[in-house]
């Protein structure tokens, strides 16, 4: 099964988000990742959905994706002519005894501590999947207690297929 993300422009109204997870589910696509936020012009939108399939089913995602009344434009990006990043904020139990650990654990990732208490930590990375599953993987050893991941978001590189609204 391959992976695809895509970055759509859509118009930023109530209902968007619900007519383009409709599409999905009413197809029985399954998104892995979506990320909404407001664009330079506040009214658009851009949604970057990660999803998965065959290539037949990748191409009708995006076929109908682009059939919908609400997207204004529809770009796979491609791994080697984009950059995509998430974030991870990662709560990890911590004593005195840990704690050192822990933050060189976050140090060598260039991660940032973002709260420090008696008994935990919040770490936070922003980078790619492969990144913050590392991080994690280094982490393992210790007691996580929470995970909150944004999902992926990402822009396609230079500026030839830049689409103004």
């Amino acid at each position: 099964m391959d992976t695809i993300i895509l970055s759509l422009l859509v118009d930023n109204t109530s209902g968007v988000l619900s007519r383009i997870a409709g599409l999905f589910s009413r197809r029985a696509y399954n998104i892995d990742s979506l990320t909404v936020g407001v664009t330079a012009n506040p009214k658009i939108s851009r949604m970057t959905i990660v999803s998965r399939g065959d290539d037949r089913v990748l191409n009708q995602i995006v076929a109908q994706l682009k059939k919908q009344e609400d997207v204004r434009a529809v770009k796979v990006l491609e791994p080697d002519s984009s950059v995509d990043r998430e974030l991870i904020l990662v709560k990890v139990m911590a004593d005195v005894s840990n704690r050192r650990d822990i933050i060189a654990i976050a140090d060598i990732f260039r991660a940032n501590i973002v709260d420090v208490q008696k008994d935990s930590l919040i770490v936070e990375l922003t980078g790619s999947q492969s990144k913050l599953s590392a991080l994690l993987d280094m982490l393992s050893d210790y007691q996580i207690a929470e995970i909150a991941r944004t999902g992926i978001t990402g822009l396609s590189r230079g500026a030839s297929d830049v689409r103004f609204l």
